[in-house]
Order: structure tokens, then sequence, then C-alpha cells
């Protein structure tokens, strides 16, 4: 049974699509070749946006594009797999100018820290790759019902926090850089590390169901997501630590 917690990786994706055969089916080393490709270009435009950043130059605007519209390509990507050879490219560079927008901001305030989050987020994922491979982590059904409750649950506070935050309210603690928030932060981003042997089951088995090969780029984008989360939230824990380190 397919289950993850990513909602592009979910357990209906595979659900339906026809079996391929040869060149036309999807393959492990078909989806790392398409997965770096869009990190590459991710990674591109990223910088394009720091370095615009770091020179003085107003990148709100590429902020606020990166995000928006990558938001609305990773819907058209959810719902249009077979888009997904052009939708992942282009989610990947819109995504990337908002990380650099972000990461410049961060840059600022905590000099080194974004390279920092690079470097640990890579590192899980090789890690947790190298784990999953030789069998050290076998995602069992119990395991994964576990982590997409877990996904769940925190994608629910976010939201609940939103929400407040348009009246002015706030969750107390978690996103401090006290003891709650730091522990928060932790816990978010060991969840999200897990969320990439989900992924990465989800990944293999659909390639043994020989799925249609424009897949692959669908897979990619999933991982993207994962790994954007994964970036983000090891961003905002070791701001907390820094800032609270400053105190």
């Amino acid at each position: 049974m397919f289950r993850t917690s990513n909602p592009a990786l979910k357990e209906e994706t595979f659900r339906g699509l026809p079996r391929e055969r040869g060149a036309n089916a999807m393959t492990l080393q078909g989806t790392v070749n398409k997965t770096g490709l869009s990190l590459l270009i991710l990674i591109a435009c990223a910088s394009f946006t720091w370095n615009q950043a770091l020179s003085g130059q107003p990148v709100g605007h590429f902020a606020l594009g990166g995000v928006v519209g990558g938001l609305v390509v990773a819907l058209v990507t959810i719902f249009k797999k077979e888009w997904a050879p052009v939708t992942t490219p282009l989610y990947a560079a819109l995504e990337g100018l908002f990380l650099g927008a972000v990461s410049a901001m961060y840059e600022a305030e905590f000099p080194g820290l974004p390279m920092n989050a690079v470097g640990l987020t890579f590192g899980c994922l090789a890690v947790l790759l190298a784990a999953y491979s030789s069998g050290l982590i076998h995602p069992s059904e119990n395991f994964k019902l576990g982590i997409v409750a877990a996904t769940g649950a925190v994608a629910l506070v976010y939201v609940l926090s939103m929400a407040l935050g348009f009246f002015g309210v706030a969750i107390p603690g978690i996103f401090g850089s006290g003891p709650i928030g730091i522990l928060f932060s932790l816990f978010v981003v060991g969840l999200a590390a897990l969320n990439l042997v989900l992924d990465f089951d989800f990944i293999e088995n659909g390639a043994r169901a020989q799925a249609p090969k424009y897949m692959e780029w669908y897979a990619a984008f999933g991982l993207l997501v994962t790994l954007i989360w994964l970036y983000l939230e090891i961003l905002r824990l070791l701001a907390k630590l820094q800032g609270r380190g400053r105190r």
C-alpha cells in the first residue's frame, strides 16, 4: 500500500495509471536524474535572488511571486500529473526565487546561518537515503500511519496559527526561541526528515509498479516539496538557537 503525508505523493497518486514497459516506464535512476536537475534549477534561481538581496537590490517582488506562483504551479502539478515535465522545473525555479530571498533575510540577521541550513538539509537527505537503501529504516504500515498523523497535526497547528494571526492572536511558546519553541522546531525538523523516508518508499513502489515515464518528474516534484519544507524548518530552528544565544 502506498502511503505518505506528502501532499504530492499521496496514496492515490499511482492509482489508475497505466503500466508501461521499457523506456516508457518510470525508473529509480530516472527519478534521481530529474530530482538532481530540479535542484540545480532551484539553486540557480535562489542564487539570483540571494545575490540581488545582498547587493542591496529589492527582492520582495521575487519572494512574493515565487511563493504565490509556486503554490499555483504546485496545485496544477498535483491535479495534472502528466504536465509534470514542464511544471516541475517551473516550480523549482519559482521556489528558488522565494528561498533565495528568504535566505538572504536570515543571512542579514544571522550571517552564515542559511549555508548551515543548506548543509544540514542535504546531510539529512544523504543519511536517510543511505539508511533506507541499506534497509536500516524500513517504513512499516504503523510507521507510515504515525508520520502521516503527526504531519497532519503540525499542518493543522500552522493553519490555526495563520488564522489566529488575522485576529492578532498568537499561539504561545511554539514559535518563540524559548525551550518550548526549540523543542517544537526539533520535532518538526525530525518529522520533515522522516517524510523523506516515506517519499523514498513511495517512489520505489511507483517504479516497481511501472508507472508512466512522466511520473519521474512528478516524483521529483514531490521530493522537492519535502526538501523545501525541511530546509525552512531547519532555518527556523537555527535562527531560534542563535537568537536564544544572543540573550
